[in-house]
Formats: C-alpha cells, sequence, structure tokens
C-alpha cells in the first residue's frame, strides 16, 4: 500500500501562544489512536515554534544558514504525518479529520502527497 505525508501548515500568528488547548489535544489524541488502530499511521509528531528553527539554503553554489523565527513566512510547518492507506482519498478523508478536531480560529493547511518509492 503507498505512504502518504500530511505536512501540518500553521499560521503561527493566528495560533495560541500558550499552545493548543486541552480539548484540542484530547480530541487529537482520540484521533490518532483512532487512525494507529485502523493500521493507517505510521508516524506522527508536531514541531518546535520556528524561533527554534534554522533555514539552510543552498543558492548559486554557496550556504546560507538563517535562524528563525522567520517573519517573511504567512505559514510554517508545524508537523507531519505519514500513513500508509488504500489510496489517495483515504489520506485525505483522515487529513480532513485532522483538520476538524481543530477550533475555528486555527488557520491549518495540510499538504498531502504520496511519498515516492525506491
Amino acid at each position: 500500500m503507498p505512504r502518504y505525508l500530511s505536512l501540518v501548515r500553521i499560521e503561527e500568528a493566528s495560533a495560541p501562544a500558550e499552545g493548543p488547548s486541552e480539548a484540542l489535544m484530547q480530541r487529537m489524541g482520540e484521533l490518532i489512536e483512532e487512525v494507529t488502530k485502523a493500521g493507517v499511521m505510521l508516524d506522527t509528531a508536531g514541531l518546535t515554534p520556528s524561533a527554534d528553527g534554522t533555514r539552510v539554503h543552498w543558492e548559486g553554489g554557496k550556504i546560507s544558514v538563517t535562524d528563525g523565527p522567520f517573519t517573511e513566512s504567512k505559514e510554517v510547518i508545524g508537523g507531519y504525518a505519514i500513513m500508509q492507506c488504500k489510496d489517495k482519498a483515504e489520506a485525505l478523508e483522515w487529513t480532513k479529520r485532522f483538520l476538524k478536531v481543530h477550533e475555528e480560529f486555527w488557520t491549518v493547511t495540510c499538504e498531502v502527497r504520496e511519498i515516492a518509492e525506491g
């Protein structure tokens, strides 16, 4: 079965400074438990804020390194999930369910892409 990567992009400006609510974390935990029991979830995690990140860029034969936060970015990658699904439609259904556990004030986008195998 194909594997899919869901990159979770968030607008840090709309996310609460204190992080996700306890209710959100409970709903997310329940969904992760369900998707894991279904044999779909292979790995998932959230990421630290962009302020803690570093970008390494290659251009014109030179490397540049920039520490966060990255003020020019509207969205940042806030987490990821790797799922093994029968097809892309199934991966999209699980992703939609993930998005719906968030409160309405969150702005979250998931980019779902099939992982190219060997």
